[in-house]
């Protein structure tokens, strides 16, 4: 049936549109909106014998040509045209189809390369990092290679082969060039297997003459990047057991990592880094003029944003002359509060601002479950019942009123916990931009390896999905995730090579280790952020 010319009568004024019976009621209200900007939910169509519904039937309305309909409802603004022009998947090229579809690309594996994939992946989840290499000139070649190799992977839609990179870190790092002479046939020239962590600190290592950045993302001179976000401060204490006299030796060490040592007791990854940060040394005792047993107490002076952690999984074992791999199940969570681990010193800087944050945390997840409710009870809800006042088209509606206890915009709350919070940061820990200034940390990568040898087996990267959804933070500032993302997905990406699929929080379990199955190995921290 062909379209028919109808009229339409709102507020006094008369509009013409087309109104099709082919198609559903709803295809006719959204005609009427776009001429008399009145909105669905508030529209009201007379027809003979009551109200235009969804579910209408035109063959019992029987529109005819030149018939006129009564629109009753408060315009609203009228819908403007898009700012930029809508378009389709079809007609876009591979750097804006990888924008408009956010899905993080894989690495190819070259042969053996698993830990060198699982690596840069999981430094992925360091947006500052590439910051920093995007605003540093001239870069040194490997910062510079892995600066261009990020650059491609943000703009394609498909996997990435990394071989410039992975020809420049074999140059740097002579190791990761040796050839596997164990295997034959196919696999036969390829490098051997190397360590992920290992590789991790090599590239590390590498980046440390990167220039480091301001709470802009400006390149600052006089600072270095891995210094600023990465690298943390320990002090160890060695006091001799056996000699109460004897006067404590305290020294200070810069650090990129910490270590989580497994014994036949370890069950959690905090108990592991209590016993790394605990331990007993035999040295020889200037005092008593022998051998003696010593007690080395070792805690963090500065924690960095982005701080490490290293499951020690392999071990070297006597009786077969080689590294292997530990199976046991260490429970790793994807928060970590560091006031555990620091100085008391630093502890007490922390303290007020660690505190606080926790408790606005459980205030934000509680808005965020109240605003999902009326979302739900609003799009259940009947619409409102038409009143007397809506049958007078000519005079406007009032505009809705907040009810009592409805809940501001979010923007209003994180503005005045941002300013709450940062009220107890102390002032040297303010000045020291790249350091964490909560104590609090969330989990955002992880390398694992699958396999029972040290130095064969897999390697798989993960990193959250928030990480690329989710806004980015600067050291500490306020955050905000992006248009869509829902700030409760705590779901993670997986990186196995060039393959990249969604893997849910609830299965982080399955990677504590307790087999030859994927094992926790490196796990990066983020510090949490104040707003």
């Amino acid at each position: 049936m062909t379209p028919l010319a109808v009229h339409i009568k709102h507020a006094g004024k008369v509009h013409d549109v087309e109104l099709d019976p082919d198609l559903p009621p709803a295809a006719f209200k959204e005609a009427v909106y776009q001429v008399t900007g009145v909105p669905i939910d508030r529209m009201k169509v007379m027809i003979k014998g009551g109200v235009l519904k969804d579910d209408t039937d035109w063959k019992k309305v029987a529109p005819k040509a030149g018939q006129t309909f009564m629109v009753i409802g408060a315009a609203g603004e009228l819908p403007k045209p898009p700012e930029k022009p809508v378009v389709f998947l079809e007609d876009m090229n591979e750097s804006e189809m990888a924008r408009a579809l956010a899905m993080p690309v894989g690495l190819r594996n070259l042969g053996n390369t698993c830990y060198m994939n699982a690596t840069v992946q999981a430094m992925r989840a360091i947006p500052e990092l590439r910051i920093a290499l995007g605003t540093s000139f001239p870069l040194d070649v490997l910062p510079k290679a892995l600066r261009d190799l990020y650059n491609t992977m943000s703009q394609t839609t498909e996997s990435v082969v990394p071989a410039v990179f992975l020809n420049v870190l074999r140059q740097v790092v002579p190791q990761f060039s040796e050839l596997d002479r164990s295997k034959a046939g196919m696999m036969s020239g390829y490098a051997q297997q190397a360590d992920a962590e290992e590789c991790w600190t090599q590239i590390t290592n590498a980046l440390k003459e990167v220039p480091g950045i301001d709470d802009s993302g400006c390149s600052v001179s006089g600072k270095k990047f891995v210094d600023q976000f990465m690298t943390g401060e320990m002090r160890r204490e060695l006091k001799c057991d056996e000699d109460e006299n004897e006067p404590p030796t305290i020294s200070t060490e810069r650090v990129l990592k910490i270590e989580c040592n497994i014994s036949n007791t370890t069950n959690y990854m905090l108990s592991g880094i209590m016993d790394a940060l605990n331990q007993k040394v035999e040295k020889n005792s200037s005092f008593l003029m022998r051998e003696a047993i010593y007690s080395q107490t070792s805690r963090m002076s500065r924690l960095p944003s982005y701080l490490t952690v290293h499951v020690v999984r392999f071990a070297w074992r006597r009786d077969i002359a080689k590294k292997a791999k530990i199976m046991r199940k260490v429970k790793f969570s994807t928060e970590f509060d560091a006031l555990d681990v620091v100085t008391p010193e630093l502890a007490q800087k922390l303290t007020p601002v660690s505190r606080r944050l926790k408790e606005i945390e459980k205030e934000r997840a509680e808005r965020r479950k109240v605003r999902k409710r009326t979302k739900i009870a609003q799009s259940s809800a009947p619409p409102p019942a038409a009143s007397r006042s809506d049958m007078n088209v000519d005079e406007p509606q009032a505009a809705p009123t907040a009810a009592p206890g409805e809940l501001e915009e979010e923007g209003v709350y994180r503005s005045r916990e941002l300013a709450d919070l940062e009220g107890l940061v102390d002032p040297s820990l303010k000045e020291d931009f790249g350091c964490s200034v909560t104590g609090l940390y969330d989990l955002v990568a992880i390398v694992t390896h699958k396999g029972a040898q040290a130095d064969a087996g897999h390697y798989i990267g993960f990193v959250k999905k928030s990480v690329f959804h989710g806004g980015n933070a600067m050291n500490g500032s306020a955050s905000r995730p992006e248009k869509g993302f829902d700030e409760d997905d705590e779901d993670w990406y997986k990186f196995d090579d060039d393959k990249v699929s969604i893997f849910p929080k609830e299965k982080l379990g399955t990677i504590d280790g307790g087999g030859e199955d994927s094992s926790a190995y490196v796990l990066l921290y983020k510090s949490k952020s104040l707003g």
